[in-house]
């Protein structure tokens, strides 16, 4: 058992070393991108489905716009966004995942990542853009949603437009949200909440919202050391603390 402990031990040490490089070698390459907005969805999603065609036409007419695209790298609407911003001569990034069963990148994206952790690779969606948009997907594409929603309601981030396109996909969802996590005896959120996305069926409000927000950004003065993000693209909040027990256990 102790030596199982010994090597348990070193295998977790060594993968600091894998994770630090992750970041490290992402931050290096995403530094240099400028504004930039995250696009979401399906890699199930065919070529002729209409939201491949609808994120094809967004992260055309955000290039135009002079912003990058960021996605996941694989296929379907993460193919689309890139496919978008290469029409156009705009950059387009790919963060790819490295999956059990093989997620194969798209040969769009200017700039193309692997990662093997999930929690590095959302540093980066988070971090680098100015924007979510949310096109219909499966748990994936809600884990980043609904990240998004933790972190800005819970002040670790500056709010930033988060767009679910596809009222017909995303109606059920917003719906079970106000009535069972806002009204109903539940109340788990507060009105405000409801507040910190948007759902859409129009390319030309997505990018006016994703416009004003970068202006807004950009017009901005300097702010307090509490509202400055750190490393990680989060705010800062309440320093932490390991608690030990008497017996030396955390």
């Amino acid at each position: 058992m102790a030596k199982r402990s010994e090597e348990q031990f070193n295998e977790d040490t060594w993968r600091v070393f894998r994770i630090m490089s992750e970041f490290v070698e992402g931050f290096e390459t995403m530094s240099r991108l400028g504004p930039g907005v995250s696009i979401f969805g399906s890699a199930r999603t065919p070529r002729n489905d209409p939201y491949y065609r609808k994120a094809r036409q967004l992260a055309r007419m955000l290039c135009e716009r002079n912003f990058a695209i960021i996605t996941g790298g694989g296929p379907g609407i993460m193919e689309a966004a890139n496919r978008g911003a290469h029409d156009v001569g705009g950059t387009g990034v790919g963060l790819n995942i490295s999956l059990p069963h093989e997620q194969k990148a798209n040969p769009y994206a200017d700039i193309q990542m692997d990662f093997r952790y999930f929690f590095v690779r959302l540093v980066m969606f988070v971090k680098y853009a100015w924007g979510f948009v949310c096109f219909p997907g499966g748990f994936g594409t809600l884990h980043e949603f609904f990240n998004s929603m933790t972190l800005i309601q819970t002040g670790k981030a500056q709010q930033f437009p988060v767009i679910l396109f596809g009222r017909s996909y995303w109606r059920g969802l917003s719906d079970w949200m106000d009535r069972k996590m806002l009204h109903n005896s539940y109340r788990k959120i507060d009105p405000r909440d409801m507040g910190l996305f948007h759902v859409t069926d129009s390319l030309r409000e997505t990018v006016d919202i994703l416009e004003r927000a970068r202006e807004c950004r950009q017009a901005g003065g300097p702010c307090p050391d509490s509202m400055k993000p750190t490393a990680e693209g989060t705010l800062p909040g309440l320093p932490a603390r390991v608690y030990f027990r008497p017996n030396g256990r955390k």
